[in-house]
């Protein structure tokens, strides 16, 4: 699978049908479901599903995605980060999410520096958006450590949602 970016401690590539179990797993996380949706993936064949009509499909359609973020070395899957184009926004957006126990250690902020990095410039993107539940503190805290902007709320999902902005 392409590798997106290469960081001190993590690779960022394309998500593949072999990843379906850590899918499973992911999607299945209480903070998962309470944070972003629940996305009714519970066996490998539905993981399966999702990738092929979620990031695979991005991939090709936008040229970017969600992506697996794994340990470098080792290939110890520990969440996805990625670019996002939805139709309720009017650019691409910031999506990240990771397994509880390696939240808190820097991973997030690493992967999501270089998906930006690396998206803004290989898409031409002068601008990224990000969304997140106002309560989900500790994302609300890595969008503005990251360097996002506050810009408003939007309704997405069924859902308020604060709505950032990422600027080079």
């Amino acid at each position: 699978m392409p590798t997106v970016s290469d960081t001190e401690r993590l690779t960022i590539r394309h998500f593949a049908h072999e990843d379906a179990d850590f899918i499973v797993r992911l999607l299945n996380e209480p903070s998962f479901i309470r944070h972003i949706a629940d996305k009714h993936v519970r066996t490998r064949e539905e993981a399966v599903r999702y990738l092929d009509s979620g990031p695979m499909a991005s991939y090709r359609t936008h040229g970017f995605g969600l992506n697996l973020v794994q340990l470098k070395g080792e290939g110890t899957p520990i969440g996805m980060c990625g670019l996002v184009k939805r139709y309720e926004l009017e650019g691409p957006d910031l999506g990240y999410a990771f397994l509880p126990e390696f939240c808190g250690q820097g991973y997030a902020f690493e992967a999501a520096t270089a998906v930006l990095e690396q998206g803004m410039r290989a898409h031409a993107l002068e601008s990224v958006l990000a969304v997140t539940l106002p309560d989900n503190a500790r994302s609300n805290r890595l969008l503005r450590a990251l360097g996002f902007r506050a810009r408003g709320t939007v309704d997405l999902y069924g859902a308020r949602n604060n709505l950032y902005e990422y600027r080079r």
